[in-house]
């Protein structure tokens, strides 16, 4: 089961824990990351959320109380996850999952500070215009 780049190293336990909303990640170089299912959601690698490219990204709010319904495996390289909200053309690798565990700290702070650049709220509801428009 490796992910996609030859460095990561490969999952080894995957847990879906729905009370605490938290997917936990076990990795064989030991690393055993818990990600909120917020997280996960606010960097989902759909183009629905990132875009198509650098500027094109939809700030996420209104995510904190989301779960994940269903995990469904994309090979032997990702995860799918069908979040609550009807969010489910996210494909997380296992290598974005490491970078979600590695860097989550920061991601949280980029998220906050994105929030606060954009005089959003957290838990304000989604506006009916975000997200992707171009169709695909």
């Amino acid at each position: 089961m490796a992910g996609l780049r030859s460095d990561t190293p490969n999952p080894e336990s995957l847990i879906l824990h729905g009370a605490s909303r938290v997917l936990e990640v076990g990795f064989a170089d030991g690393s055993l990351f818990r990600l909120p299912f917020e997280l996960m959601r606010v960097y989902s690698p759909s183009a629905e959320v990132q875009g198509h490219g650098p500027g094109q990204e939809v700030l996420q709010t209104g995510k904190r109380a989301v779960d994940i319904v269903s995990l469904e495996p994309v090979g032997n390289y990702a995860v799918k996850p069908t979040f609550s909200d009807g969010h489910d053309t996210g494909i997380y690798s296992w290598d974005y999952l490491y970078f979600l565990g590695q860097q989550q700290a920061q991601l949280w702070q980029d998220y906050e500070r994105r929030l606060q650049e954009a005089g959003a709220e957290r838990d304000a509801p989604m506006a009916a215009n975000a997200g992707h428009a171009c169709g695909h």
